[in-house]
């Protein structure tokens, strides 16, 4: 059905230029269930209301046996008390901790000292003495501890992990709190069960643990630049109302002096089902689905919700500036406040953001990036349920000033409001807009999020369709009048300076007593789950040679997948090498994307692309090369052309080319300022030593003095080499043919032998660079044996069982017993080439006073892996669970097929991996441990304030060598 409804949606909303007409409809169900349709939706959905006023948003979607869900709470940080911001976001982690029948083993003697530890934190809250203060929070230490004893933590956790769940997480925005999962479709009535349990009540256990976690997530916010700048762009953007007062995360101070009394009421207030939803897009029954959902969800009680009075925002009549300081490189973020989602004025916004910004012919594209007038530029919209924004920003290149980009973007809305903008473009960027709908509807995901954000928003699904309709009806005249009224001198800049971050906030480790984690425990809920009957999923493994038909054009390899569900098109021409046989390449192909021809200047063809809805890309990595075409089927052809004509024509330009290695040196000079980029360059160190990818460059006077025609013929001559094609629609005769017509076929030449980047053995060495910041971030590596098929089974089941996700060991010790730290994790990575190694590795994030005691305790579990037979069952079923439900389909094929060949392997290895984990023991993932990971010696990369790290602690890691900036990058 869902095809079926897809292929209408391309056919009236693309192949015709008639508007699709959109009309809510009600109908009922054969069990007397009322639901909303909309005609001619192509996800074919249906929206439901319970009698106690909860939304059911329900698409059936049959690629795979699993089941996208969403419980979205249609409140967030913007209704945060304004003395206990934060508030939101640390009710949603709580709501991962249980109920009274949930998580607990005694709920009569935890209860009791639950409500101690409540009145100990108000009077924490209001206490101004600081030594008192301590006292007081060493006594809600001990009871907690004591409290822990009959707490069972992570149980919702384990029994989500044990129906085959995979991302389980949550979010908290201005206006919305969201739970995640995504389910095999046979468990929905188990994961009912529990979610029904976990939103009926709310208990605070565990409390001081998490919250210290929470901390820790505010101290990753504090080193993350882009935070900073949105903080301060909201702060300017609404100086009254709480999307711009309250950050989600709140402020260090309410963080450290919480009320769980202040939670609770928050919680009783909103979290009630007439502010709720459940969203379920999948594999799903809609007659079946909504009984159950009525089933669990249905008892919950209506309840009014307050009525909210919040500060509506003055225009701004002026620029208001705003400067943020941190080590990493200048940028600029300019903002415009407008209405919120389903205003005329979001849609205007959103219209003007794609004649900015459409990733080819929008003005940004052409005059800023196409011309390298700076290092970056783009825009885009956010529309929340009271306000949004459109923004701009941009990067300068070196020499440039925040001033004088500010200047270069504000100059592309005068040109929209001169009206110098062609015709066509309106058109061609609603149906950009509506050829991605299609590709984001063709997943379960899509569908979800899509619904989830009409809730929150207080938007009907006809209105999320209809949009497109309302787009289509814009005119050109009408951008230029709206823009002219809009776009003033009402606008809020950021300028994001290099310099020291003075506004950091640095505090002492409050010295956590570790948790009791009752790990072998087992709540009468649990027990009750656990006998709630299953419908078992038989798992499907593909046969490559059936799915994908192999032929040849000329000497090429040609694969080819029957696109079943849409009218979409994807085609790849692939090349079995990359930069490691050639460093030009890379230069040479990045380069060739910036040109024009003799026909078309560069923005001339990036137009002509944008006119038949024809996407390209140009991808360079360390071993293979793709160059692809995606888009509408009946364009691609028109976009091979245009692709080969590039290919043959590129015109070198010497002055482009001179701008390009600027572009180059200038991001070269970001990457020695940013904090990611260099704990990257430290981890490539630790793995390959000296001989490795960054340090191997092209030197700054070799960039300058090359002849740009060479590294045009260099790109011209690629396709003289052996490459495959492989194209992914409905229609492979229709491609093949222009292929045949456009393709040049080359002469099948075998590319140069490639550098070989080796792969040391770990010898204990630790490499560190300084960086002024509040988290410490320190990544263990050590080199495995060479791949081994054998291992794919153990190292799924490791994973679950010890080293990642919510219900693991790594996470249970570190983070929830300890509070040592908000991401830690560890990995046993089988390896992506038969010729490879395997890696072993554990990560911390955390704050570098906690460093000595998470290392620690890491490097206590990755030589003593506990052992606990039940958790152990639940991650075995889980991975099990997982392999069953998951389906290989569409293009994924192919590139499984690819991913396996690079292994030496020619079929689904999941149904080796399914066998063998069926018949997996707890002792055979000991001895899997104690061979591969136990007593291992690491490479270790460590990156921080140096003068925040204890340096005693830090030398017993291994020997140290600092490593300037000029080391890691070597350029």
């Amino acid at each position: 059905m869902k095809k079926i409804f897809l292929s209408l949606l391309l056919t009236f909303f693309i192949m015709t230029t008639n508007a699709q007409i959109y009309k809510a409809k009600i109908a009922t169900d054969p069990n007397g269930y009322i639901y909303e349709t909309v005609s001619n939706d192509p996800s074919n959905s249906r929206i439901y209301t319970l009698k106690n006023g909860l939304k059911v948003y329900l698409s059936r979607n049959d690629d795979e046996p699993r089941i996208q869900t969403y419980i979205p709470v249609r409140t967030g940080s913007a209704n945060d008390p304004s003395e206990n911001t934060g508030l939101a976001h640390y009710l949603e982690h709580m709501m991962f901790k249980g109920t009274s029948k949930l998580g607990t083993s005694n709920w009569d003697k935890e209860s009791v000292l639950l409500a101690r530890i409540s009145d100990l934190y108000e009077q924490h809250k209001v206490e101004k003495n600081p030594n008192k203060k301590k006292e007081i929070y060493k006594k809600i230490d001990e009871v907690s501890q004591e409290a822990s004893k009959y707490a069972i933590a992570n149980e919702y956790d384990k029994m989500i992990s044990e129906l085959g769940a995979t991302g389980t997480n949550a979010h908290t925005w201005l206006d919305e709190t969201v739970y995640k999962n995504n389910i095999p479709s046979n468990e929905l009535e188990r994961w009912l069960f529990v979610e029904k349990e976990r939103f009926s009540e709310l208990v605070l256990r565990l409390f001081h643990t998490e919250l210290e976690a929470v901390y820790e997530e505010f101290n990753r916010a504090q080193d993350n630049d882009m935070r900073l700048v949105n903080y301060e762009m909201m702060d300017a953007l609404f100086p009254t109302h709480p999307y711009g007062q309250q950050t989600t995360i709140g402020t260090s101070e309410h963080l450290k002096n919480p009320s769980m009394k202040a939670i609770h009421q928050y919680y009783e207030t909103y979290y009630v089902p007439n502010n709720m939803a459940v969203v379920l897009a999948g594999d799903l029954d809609f007659d079946t689905t909504i009984q159950l959902v009525d089933k669990y969800f249905g008892s919950f009680q209506y309840k009014e919700l307050p009525v909210l009075n919040r500060p509506i925002e003055k225009p701004l009549t002026s620029v208001v500036k705003r400067v943020v300081k941190s080590p990493s490189s200048e940028r600029i973020q300019i903002a415009f406040r407008c209405e919120g989602a389903g205003s005329k004025e979001a849609l205007y916004t959103k219209m003007v953001n794609m004649i900015l910004n459409n990733s080819g012919a929008g003005l940004i594209d052409i005059n800023i990036n196409q011309k390298q007038l700076a290092l970056g530029a783009g825009s885009y919209t956010s529309f929340f349920k009271e306000y949004g924004l459109h923004s701009l920003y941009g990067a300068p290149r070196e020499g440039q000033t925040l001033e004088e980009l500010q200047k270069l973007l504000l100059d592309q809305l005068e040109i929209i409001k001169k009206g110098n903008f062609e015709d066509w473009l309106i058109k061609a960027i609603v149906n950009d807009l509506k050829t991605q709908r299609i590709s984001s509807w063709d997943t379960s995901n899509g569908v979800a999020t899509e619904m989830y954000n009409a809730f929150i928003q207080n938007l009907s699904w006809q209105n999320i369709l209809d949009e497109l309709n309302e787009l289509d009806k814009i005119s050109k005249e009408d951008i230029v009048k709206f823009a002219n009224n809009f776009y003033k001198d009402n606008y809020v800049v950021v300028y994001k300076e290099k310099g020291t971050n003075n506004k950091l906030v640095r505090v002492e480790n409050p010295g956590i007593t570790p948790i009791t984690l009752n790990r072998t425990e087992q709540s009468d809920f649990y027990k009750k789950f656990a006998q709630i009957p299953e419908k078992e999923i038989q798992p499907q493994f593909i046969n490559y040679q059936s799915l994908i038909k192999f032929d040849n054009v000329k000497n090429t390899s040609l694969a080819y997948i029957k696109n079943k569900n849409n009218e979409l098109g994807e085609l790849y021409y692939i090349f079995n090498f990359g930069s490691d046989n050639n460093e030009e390449l890379a230069l040479a192909l990045n380069y060739l994307s910036l040109l024009g021809t003799e026909k078309y200047t560069k923005s001339e063809l990036e137009k002509e692309f944008y006119k038949i809805g024809i996407t390209y890309s140009i991808q360079v990595q360390n071993e293979l090369i793709f160059l692809s075409l995606q888009g509408l089927e009946k364009n691609i052809p028109k976009g091979i052309e245009l692709f080969e004509h590039l290919w043959k024509y590129a015109k070198p330009d010497s002055e482009t080319y001179q701008k390009y290695v600027q572009t180059i040196l200038k991001a070269r000079k970001n990457s020695k300022l940013n904090k990611q980029s260099i704990l990257n360059a430290l981890a490539q160190y630790a793995r390959f030593g000296e001989n490795n990818r960054i340090r191997n460059n092209i030197s700054e006077n070799d960039l300058l003095n090359k002849n740009p025609s060479n590294l045009v013929n260099l790109s011209k001559g690629l396709f003289d080499y052996k490459h495959e094609i492989f194209y992914f629609g409905p229609n492979e005769s229709l491609i093949k043919k222009a292929i045949q017509k456009y393709h040049n076929f080359g002469t099948s030449k075998e590319y140069s032998t490639p550098i070989i980047y080796k792969e040391i053995e770990s010898d204990g060495s630790l490499f560190y660079s300084p960086y002024d910041m509040v988290q410490t971030e320190i990544l263990f590596q050590s080199r495995g044996k060479k791949f081994d098929i054998t291992k794919m089974p153990y190292a799924k089941v490791f994973g679950e069982y010890f080293g990642r996700g919510l219900s693991s060991i790594v996470f249970q010790e570190i983070r929830e017993s300890k509070s040592l730290a908000y991401s830690a994790y560890a990995s046993y990575s089988v390896a992506s080439d038969k010729d490879k190694y395997d890696f072993i590795s554990s990560y911390i994030g955390t704050q570098a006073n906690k460093l000595p005691q998470a290392v620690d305790a890491m490097k206590e579990l990755m030589n003593n892996m506990p052992e606990i037979d039940k958790q152990f069952t639940n991650a075995k079923k889980s991975a099990l669970k997982q392999i069953a439900s998951d389906r290989i389909t569409k293009s994924n094929i192919y590139w499984s097929y690819l991913s396996a060949k690079k292994r030496g392997i020619d079929y689904d290895v999941r149904k080796d991996m399914y066998s063998r984990i069926q018949t997996l023991q707890l002792s055979d993932l000991r001895d899997f441990f104690n061979q591969e990971i136990k007593g291992k010696i690491y490479n270790v990369s460590l990156i921080g304030k140096k003068e925040s790290l204890d340096w005693n602690s830090v030398k017993k890691l291994g020997k140290v060598k600092e490593l300037s900036i000029d080391e890691l990058f070597n350029y």
